[in-house]
């Protein structure tokens, strides 16, 4: 840690007497406190404390301006007061910015510096006078700066964020829907690319997602599941005893039933078949008398008990071994593989049969080993599963395609 020289400048001494005051405290009792006063000096901890976050802010901004840290080789202030400190370079980096925006709106910083604001609300009040137009006249910044610092007294910062929002009917009324629209525009844009997505399973039959969605998809999915969580529906399904308000497990349940409600018929075809999940199993195990996992043709193994439940929802195809099935070779009726078809491929073939290609059954196509053209018939025994990237490959006559005795298939460029 940098040791403090002999403080001059009156900040900082006033700091060392900060730091001698509080170390004659440390310990000290607080059991004899009574309730009252207590409450008195939680209260005025807390206006220290945003004084305190202040003055380092303002002191902060000083440091950075004086290029502190500079010679001892740090890239800049946030950076060498993050290694000091042990404060994460993103928090650092915060307090560097704070002084900045405190030094250019002096009513934020006024109302901060005597306590009478909270750190939080300060930059909520900040982003959004800064989200005001550019042009907008200086005079009415810094009546709109008045007016949220006199919400503060009020309200926390999450309701001082959505009155932020509309701060310019309160400032320039004849501006703010425009402003609204357009900002909205630039939030959703923003949103549409920080869309994401990610699912790892376990291992032990669970898999753990996280997701970054829009606001107005995110609203939909809520309300989804809102729906099915909903106590009378719970009652309905499960019987009376449900809580009243959907707790994060109720949700995760009811986000679970809406995954199965959603007909594959409603979603776009992959390879010439829709998002049908196949579970292969024996006919046995589908009536009961033989207990045996079944595998998904994404590769997951479920319970017997599992496999029974889904086949009766009749949301689920089961492709029974042993059973009766579909016509699966059809010759020179049709030119396209069919869905039955396609399914038991993808049972036979596992994915892609491109020797080292791992795409899975759902998303490749139905390939002719002779071509249609060339009176080949659309037969299982002529058909195999191909990636789109492979499939191309075979109908390119640059390239050989030379079949394994595994099953599997190799391209090689032609001489």
């Amino acid at each position: 840690m940098t040791a403090m020289t002999t403080p001059h400048h009156q900040v900082a001494t006033a700091t060392v007497r900060m730091r001698g005051v509080a170390d004659a405290v440390v310990d000290a009792s607080v059991w004899s406190m009574s309730s009252g006063e207590a409450a008195s000096t939680l209260l005025e901890l807390t206006k220290l404390e945003a004084q305190v976050v202040e003055l380092r802010a303002r002191v902060a901004r000083h440091a950075d301006e004086l290029q502190v840290g500079a010679d001892v080789g740090a890239t800049s202030t946030a950076t060498w007061l993050a290694h000091q400190t042990r404060m994460t370079r993103s928090a650092a980096a915060g307090v560097v910015h704070l002084g900045y925006d405190l030094d250019t709106h002096d009513v934020i910083r006024d109302a901060l510096a005597a306590g009478g604001l909270r750190p939080e609300q300060a930059v909520v009040i900040v982003r959004a006078v800064k989200e005001l137009p550019a042009d907008l006249d200086p005079d009415l910044v810094i009546r709109a700066e008045k007016h949220l610092v006199d919400a503060a007294a009020e309200h926390d910062a999450k309701t001082l964020r959505i009155l932020g929002r509309r701060l310019l009917e309160v400032v320039a009324p004849d501006l703010a829907d425009q402003h609204e629209a357009d900002l909205l525009e630039k939030e959703e844009a923003k949103a549409a690319q920080a869309t994401r997505l990610t699912m790892t399973d376990d291992g032990h039959g669970k898999t753990h997602a996280r997701f970054t969605l829009p606001t107005v998809q995110a609203a939909m999915l809520k309300k989804m599941l809102l729906a099915i969580a909903a106590p009378k529906h719970q009652a309905a399904t499960h019987g009376p005893g449900v809580e009243r308000r959907p707790g994060p497990k109720r949700m995760g349940r009811a986000f679970a039933e809406l995954i199965e409600r959603i007909s594959a018929k409603d979603l776009p075809q992959v390879g010439g078949t829709d998002a049908t999940i196949v579970i292969h199993i024996d006919l046995d195990v589908l009536t009961g008398k033989l207990n045996k996992a079944g595998v998904l043709d994404t590769g997951e193994r479920i319970s017997p008990r599992q496999v029974r439940r889904l086949a009766c929802t009749a949301r689920i195809l089961p492709v029974v071994l042993n059973g009766k099935s579909e016509v699966l070779d059809v010759g020179r009726a049709r030119r396209f593989f069919t869905k039955a078809q396609l399914t038991a491929l993808g049972i036979r073939d596992g994915g892609c049969l491109a020797d080292g290609c791992d795409w899975p059954p759902w998303m490749c196509h139905g390939h002719h080993w002779t071509r249609w053209a060339d009176d080949g018939n659309t037969d299982l025994s002529n058909g195999g599963l191909l990636c789109p990237r492979h499939h191309a490959r075979a109908h390119d006559p640059t390239y050989e395609t030379t079949h394994q005795p595994d099953g599997k298939v190799t391209f090689h460029r032609r001489c």
